[in-house]
Order: C-alpha cells, then sequence, then structure tokens
C-alpha cells in the first residue's frame, strides 16, 4: 500500500486521534467510559512531560488532503521481573480501512521501535469476546494470552 505512511503522531494529529478512540470506544461498547479532554489528551503526548508516544497510519490519495486512518499508541512500563517493556495501549485503524494490513503496518512499527529502544518486550490487553484482534495477535511468532490475571483499577476523583 503505497497510498499508507506510518510516521511519529504529533500534536495536530491529536483531535483525530481521539475521535479513532471514541470509535473504538463504541465498537467496545463503551462510549461513556473516555472522558479524557483534547487538551489532557494532547498535552500528556506532547507536554513538558510526555507519557505517551504514538505511531499515525496517514492515507495519502490523489487530490485529497493526508488522512488519519489509525494509530498505535504506547508508553514504557516497568517490570520488576523482565525491565523495561512497551505497554501498547491502543492499536486502532478506522473500520473503513481494517483488513488492509494497516494494523500489521502499525504493529510492525511498534516491534521495530520495541528493538531500537532496547526494550524487553511488548504488552497489551485484548478483551476476551474480541475475535478478530485476538486472531490477528497470534499471527506474530512468541505471543502468549494469559490466564489468571484479573485487570484492577482504581479511579481518583478531583
Amino acid at each position: 500500500m503505497s497510498n499508507i505512511l506510518i510516521r511519529r503522531a504529533e500534536r495536530s494529529d491529536c483531535p483525530r486521534m481521539l475521535e479513532l478512540v471514541h470509535e473504538l470506544a463504541l465498537y467496545e461498547k463503551a462510549p461513556s467510559e473516555v472522558v479524557i479532554s483534547q487538551e489532557h489528551f494532547a498535552e500528556s503526548g506532547f507536554g513538558k512531560k510526555p507519557v505517551w508516544w504514538a505511531f499515525v497510519a496517514e492515507v495519502n490519495e490523489a487530490g485529497k488532503p493526508p488522512f488519519v486512518i489509525g494509530f498505535a499508541l504506547w508508553y514504557i512500563r516497568f517490570s520488576t521481573w523482565k525491565g523495561q517493556r512497551m505497554y501498547l495501549e491502543d492499536l486502532i485503524v478506522t473500520e473503513d480501512w481494517r483488513g488492509k494490513g494497516i494494523g500489521h503496518m502499525l504493529f510492525d512499527k511498534l516491534i521495530s521501535e520495541c528493538r531500537e529502544l532496547g526494550l524487553a518486550g511488548m504488552n497489551w490487553q485484548v478483551l476476551d469476546w474480541n475475535e478478530p484482534a485476538i486472531r490477528f495477535y497470534r499471527k506474530y511468532e512468541g505471543m502468549k494470552l494469559s490466564e489468571g490475571w484479573l485487570n484492577a483499577s482504581l479511579d481518583m476523583k478531583p
């Protein structure tokens, strides 16, 4: 797909990235769970102390402006057992572009970044009912799905 560019995200990509986050939330049947503001999202990735990084997939079609159709957002986590690892927070490709290899392009870019940074590996979560995503990840040699772990969280109210 010569008209697809995988590049580092820029601050100007944040509005479109957040639109894709909302699209993912609808797919995951949790649209009301996305409460982050555009300002907080952008500042967290491009402010004085960024806590996330991302690659975007941009389509360049003749006669049209470039348009972001997907992204992979990640950060560094630390494992006392394994050391520094990439944590893939979201890998999103807009519905009209799924099944065209964009997700693989983004995931392969993450693998390259992980190696370039000398990280010990990559972690992510996938919903147990999301069979298309599970099939996607199973294509990668060495990928493991953990059993016996439960997700936990604690929300802080202002």
